[in-house]
């Protein structure tokens, strides 16, 4: 009978040339064990995936995103298309008016989202009545306020002599920030946010409502924006800085020629072509929100769940929080 991998291997006459063959074949997964037996056999380096899959699928994770801008920019409306689901903060009862808060008061709201046995505990957060007011200064603190909370809430867990095995991670993984779709050039408002945040969070601006204008503003208005973030050294999502090989680079170039994303909410359902579509509908027609060609909603889609979901969660990680935590046991240690 042939021998298997991890068995003890008796010299046999009828083994031995089956053996010496597949030693040649993969010689490098050979290895000398105790008693001088020999332990040989392919290993699959592709099952470390297969172990990893499971194990995410039983245990889940977490995703934070937070929205900011402008009241009526449609920031709930978008957060509901994004995730195919009634997540957002908004009142969510017909005929209840939503109240705009007159300062900007943080709203979490945690949803626990499954899909093929995968699930994913997300938290929305809004800022509601950010840039209201005639005077916005410093309007942004309590958005950074937050974000810092968070990462203290982390560290705190994160030097305990007995801490938990698993961090619960309230951080600020994503913030969508909406421009106002003015058609000119950024406000200094959005500016200084930007500037401030990208400091401390992965920033993926947007321009709200591009439905408002015609797709020669649009390119017009997206240029000028990229144009004022270039010179004012406004670092976005995803950073040129945190490439990590070529693949990556090329990808990232070309999701950087289009942000900010041109994208367009709704929540509504219609019939099109005899398909039941998402979009918003005029006199003129149905504006299909999943349709390249009206949008680019589907590009901030793609970026936010499909392909860079997880790197959104290894930057905050390894440089966002690492930059707070080391300033923070800097400031402890000092005398």
């Amino acid at each position: 009978l042939p021998t298997h991998a991890g068995s003890s291997l008796e010299p046999q006459e009828n083994s031995m040339e089956p053996a010496a063959a597949l030693e040649e074949e993969v010689p490098l997964t050979a290895a000398s064990g105790p008693l001088g037996c020999q332990l040989f056999g392919y290993v699959g380096i592709e099952a470390v995936l297969d172990q990893m899959k499971i194990k995410t699928m039983k245990t889940g994770f977490e995703f934070n995103i937070m929205v900011v801008g402008q009241s009526g920019l449609g920031k709930s409306t978008m957060v509901n298309t994004l995730f195919k689901s009634k997540v957002s903060p908004k009142a969510s009862q017909p005929g209840q008016v939503e109240r705009i808060p007159k300062t900007v008061q943080i709203q979490s709201v945690t949803h626990v989202i499954g899909e093929k046995g995968v699930t994913m505990k997300l938290t929305v957060t809004d800022t509601p009545g950010f840039g209201d007011q005639i005077n916005n200064a410093n309007c942004w603190d309590p958005i950074i306020e937050y974000i810092n909370e968070q990462y203290e809430k982390y560290l705190r867990e994160e030097i305990l002599i007995t801490r938990k095995r698993k961090i619960p991670d309230t951080r600020v993984h994503a913030c969508v920030y909406f421009i106002p779709p003015t058609g000119h050039w950024l406000r200094p408002l959005d500016l200084e946010f930007m500037r401030r945040l990208s400091k401390i969070v992965n920033v993926v601006p947007v321009i709200a409502k591009a439905d408002t204008l015609t797709l020669e503003e649009r390119a017009e208005f997206k240029q000028r924006i990229q144009e004022d973030l270039k010179n004012h050294t406004i670092s976005v999502y995803p950073q040129e800085d945190f490439d990590q090989d070529p693949d990556d680079r090329v990808l990232n170039n070309r999701i950087r020629e289009k942000i900010p994303f041109a994208v367009v909410g709704a929540d509504q359902e219609h019939q099109v072509n005899g398909k039941r579509v998402l979009g918003r509908k005029t006199k003129w027609g149905i504006i299909e929100v999943e349709n390249p060609e009206h949008c680019e909603f589907p590009l901030l889609q793609d970026l936010l769940i499909r392909s860079h979901l997880q790197d959104l969660k290894d930057i905050t990680h390894s440089v966002h929080y690492e930059s707070y935590r080391v300033r923070r046991l800097n400031e402890s240690n000092r005398p």
